[in-house]
């Protein structure tokens, strides 16, 4: 149903997009204010001016990510992190409509999606093809202004060209649908049992891409019947209810008493993360996006070290192999996304939008300016 009503307005966003070329002096933004909890809507905060290297972008769109919930509730990571006031948001899509002299990699009037990590091109991690955990990421919404705003300015790497025709409610995904591709494509899935603990928008999408590539069997779990029945619909070929049902028990029994070859852990629970290593084989591999809330109980020698497992950290997007395996199989369309968004508002609406995140009964959210 959200995939018509996103078709429908496609000749609205063209009508729009050719009359990007006059840029005000000022903008609404969803802003971090101050040091405590909340957002703000500021009706005037400036619109950025673009320096060497770098693209304004209009927004059409921004989606809903855990980080952002993190810096609405200002827990104690956002205490530690963040420097308010910055306006938020990294999940953005939008078009070009101004770009610095030296820019020759996109053009005015193109659709892009943003990768959200702005990387430094020379440290050692930059410099050895792993840019995604170099040292002086500054990441957009977080360490620099963000998205949910009328405009934002990035460097011309960070906005990566969509074909023209491409669904909003896709391309406004695309980056969160990296970290589930990253995920996945970190180890061989094909004719592979998988399992999915926590089905989030991202672990959602982790279960398609994990089908698309060819995984023997996915098995997802959560403790939300909402997320379950979008696990479903997804893909999944079974969902287990961790709050009432033996996960270790079903999946065993699932794969011939073996344990699964792949655990993609998406959820951060330390329940979840015990149970996934429990049902993961020995010589297994697991894949780890969920950040857990702190430290917790886990027992390295029989989950690890006694199993041989393979153990990855997952973190952002692989720069910027991830967006090309991205694009390869949404042109070889063999992911099936448009459940993924399941709610719209008006970014004026944002309060409503992050509570209806926040309690659990949706996919992902998109905002639009």
């Amino acid at each position: 149903m959200l995939s018509h009503r996103m078709k429908s307005r496609a000749p609205e966003y063209k009508r729009q997009k050719a009359t990007l070329m006059t840029i005000p002096q000022k903008m609404k933004a969803i802003v971090k204010a101050e040091r405590a909890p909340g957002l703000t809507l500021v009706e005037d905060y400036p619109v950025p001016h673009i320096g060497h290297g770098e693209v304004l972008i209009r927004v059409r769109a921004g989606s809903i990510c855990g980080t952002d919930l993190h810096i609405y509730h200002w827990d104690d990571w956002a205490q530690h992190r963040l420097k308010p006031p910055f306006v938020v948001g990294h999940e953005i899509a939008g078009d070009v409509v101004q770009i610095a002299p030296d820019v020759d990699s996109v053009k005015v009037g193109d659709f892009v999606s943003l990768e959200s990590h702005v990387v430094c091109n020379h440290c050692y991690y930059c410099r050895t093809g792993r840019e995604y955990i170099c040292e002086n990421t500054r990441i957009l919404g977080v360490d620099r202004d963000g998205g949910f705003a009328d405009y934002i300015s990035v460097p011309a790497q960070n906005a990566w060209k969509n074909p023209a025709g491409m669904p909003l409610h896709i391309a406004v995904i695309e980056e969160n649908l990296g970290n589930a591709i990253h995920a996945v494509m970190s180890q061989d899935i094909s004719a592979k049992f998988v399992l999915v603990t926590g089905c989030g928008p991202v672990g959602l999408m982790a279960i398609n891409v994990a089908k698309a590539a060819g995984a023997r069997a996915v098995f997802a779990t959560d403790i939300s019947r909402y997320r379950l029945e979008m696990a479903r619909e997804m893909g999944a070929d079974r969902v287990i209810d961790a709050s009432s049902e033996d996960v270790v028990a079903i999946v065993r029994d699932l794969t011939y008493h073996e344990g699964v070859d792949v655990l993609l852990e998406m959820s951060g629970a330390p329940s979840a993360i015990n149970q996934g290593f429990a049902a993961l084989r020995g010589g297994g591999v697991a894949s780890l996006l969920g950040l857990a809330p702190g430290p917790f109980t886990f027992d390295l020698n029989d989950n690890v070290i006694f199993k041989g497992v393979l153990v990855r950290g997952i973190v952002g997007r692989r720069l910027w192999e991830t967006w090309y395996q991205a694009r390869g199989l949404l042109e070889a369309g063999v992911l099936k996304l448009d459940p993924i968004v399941t709610h719209e508002f008006a970014m004026r609406d944002f309060d409503k939008a992050y509570e209806t995140f926040i309690s659990g009964k949706s996919g992902k959210i998109m905002l639009i300016p």
